[in-house]
């Protein structure tokens, strides 16, 4: 029987002791820490603590290695003593252990022995289902973390080189970004920060976090490589985000706020959805994981199930965090009809996802991206899955100009040389990702025009222009025109249901269309270059 404590795990494993509970089995990575707990336990009880491993016995005793030999010597040892088994799993799958260990069950229960089983993962029989209890060994709390952290700036604090100093708000984030580590890691981050950077620096401290992440083999880590200067507009959203900044910090709890559940963006392609998902993680200092809904599904029956799971604990293991789903249409498509299609595994895989959406306690904060909403399950759109449903239109005119402005800066250009407020005028109906390929697009253009000069043979590459970027813009058909009715359809769903993620409204599809017809700007055709415009 599994037991969800809500004392510390300390204390009720004293409880269970002292209350004659035969065999305990722990859950837990951190033998060290078991170890220290049942040690004070014993010690503060009058008991005799005996640890047992496959290569050094039950107490050195090399002779009781074999599982069955330790365990007749557990039966036939005085009372008053407490029993480790470390990594017993492995054996229980041997009948004759499992009926050994049911054998000890009553003779313990009428002594005053206790058998525990360490291990970091639960193997438990079917047989012995009801005869153990099985109890997991949380994670260091804040405040134990704050225990490890004092004792190591205590430990350098007379090293000048080593800034060891922080403020409240500094040791908060520290103690917030290394929650979800085991003791040992969070020791061993620790040290590596003050060798690499001389400090706690947070982004080493997260960097850790990467390992759990990669091992689970369905999330992603992506490191902050993005920030919000790098997002073009979305004032609204932007300032949103913001506001929310601190919101994972002790002051805001004593505030009375609770933590942000997350967003959902809905929007055009290519304007920058994904980007700012990226970006998050960067504002808030917090870890950013990427959900791959594809991962989850297996061919094994249970499996898909085991894995959502799977993903929901590692993501709540390294909380608090940013967890993003990128496409969320797709990676829940079909949801209707799996009953007939898979047996209804995309059901019950995104029913485990709604759930725990709606009920989760850890700081997870989910941000999921979609491009088409009719596409969407109704239950996933209805309040309390996400704190905010913001739409993601394409960008006005000035939105335009800062998105040239940031990818010419991007690519080593100051953007006072060149017209983008012109850029941002002509580039009418363009995305975020257009303007982008726009800009690449000329670069291309000007290094591929380079002359040689004929007497010294020296290849001189011509700088880009502002007519480069205008061409490229000319012969590019943006998707707010191959695409206008779908997109229409989509701007009328928003106006009315979700947040615009900008105050300035973008260019209607009428607009974008004029603009087309209009003689002087035209873009997407060919026969309005100039010639002195091609190379």
């Amino acid at each position: 029987m599994a037991q969800n404590w809500s004392k510390p795990v300390d204390v009720e494993l004293e409880t269970l002791i002292r209350a004659r509970y035969p065999i305990i089995y722990v859950v837990s990575w951190e033998e060290r820490r078991v170890e220290e707990t049942l040690r004070e336990i014993c010690q503060k009880r009058g008991k005799k603590l005996i640890q047992w491993t496959i290569t050094s016995g039950l107490g050195g005793n090399v002779a009781s290695r074999d599982p069955l030999a330790a365990l007749d010597q557990v039966l036939a040892a005085p009372d008053q003593t407490v029993f480790l088994l470390k990594d017993f799993h492995p054996f229980m799958n041997d009948h004759m252990v499992v009926r050994k260990l049911r054998d000890l069950v009553y003779a313990l229960k009428t002594s005053f022995k206790t058998l525990i089983l360490l291990s970091p993962t639960l193997k438990l029989p079917v047989e012995l289902e009801k005869e153990i209890t099985v109890v997991d060994y949380q994670l260091p709390t804040p405040k134990d973390i704050d225990r490890l952290l004092e004792g190591i700036i205590q430990s350098v604090r007379s090293n000048n080189q080593i800034d060891v100093n922080l403020t409240p708000l500094e040791r908060e984030q520290i103690l917030k970004a290394a929650s979800g580590l085991t003791s040992n890691e969070a020791e061993n981050v620790f040290a590596k920060s003050l060798v690499e950077k001389r400090k706690f620096d947070i982004d080493v401290i997260l960097s850790e976090k990467e390992q759990i992440i990669r091992k689970s083999g369905i999330l992603e880590y992506y490191p902050a490589s993005e920030a919000f200067s790098d997002v073009g507009g979305m004032d609204l959203l932007k300032e949103w985000m913001s506001q929310r900044t601190a919101s994972f910090t002790d002051a805001a709890r004593q505030y009375g706020l609770p933590e942000p559940k997350g967003v959902l963006l809905l929007g055009v392609q290519g304007c920058g959805k994904s980007l700012t998902a990226k970006a998050i993680g960067s504002l808030w200092k917090l870890p950013l994981l990427r959900l791959d809904v594809g991962k989850i599904f297996g061919g094994i029956v249970g499996q898909s199930e085991e894995n959502i799971r799977k993903a929901i604990s590692t993501a709540e293991s390294v909380a608090p965090c940013v967890l993003w789903i990128d496409e969320l249409e797709k990676g829940f498509s079909g949801t209707q009809s799996s009953g007939s299609s898979d047996g209804g595994t995309t059901s019950r895989v995104f029913g485990t996802f709604l759930a725990w959406m709606q009920d989760k306690k850890a700081p997870v904060f989910v941000i999921a991206t979609s491009n088409d909403v009719t596409a969407l399950p109704a239950e996933l759109l209805r309040k309390g899955r996400f704190d905010e449903i913001f739409f993601v239109d394409l960008p006005s005119k000035a939105e335009r100009k800062e998105i040239f402005d940031i990818h010419l800066k991007k690519r080593g250009r100051d953007p006072k040389n060149f017209n983008t407020e012109e850029l941002g005028r002509v580039s009418v109906g363009f995305s975020g990702a257009e303007i982008e390929q726009a800009v690449v697009s000329a670069l291309f253009s000007a290094f591929a025009d380079s002359k040689k000069d004929a007497k010294t043979g020296e290849e001189t590459i011509r700088e880009v222009t502002v007519d480069d970027l205008k061409r490229s813009i000319k012969i590019s058909v943006p998707l707010s025109v191959t695409m206008q009715e779908s997109i229409d359809h989509l701007r009328n769903w928003a106006d009315e249901r979700a947040r615009p993620v900008s105050s300035v409204q973008a260019e209607s599809a009428q607009e974008i269309l004029d603009a087309d017809d209009d003689e002087d700007d035209a873009p997407y055709r060919m026969d309005n270059l100039d010639d002195d415009e091609s190379h």
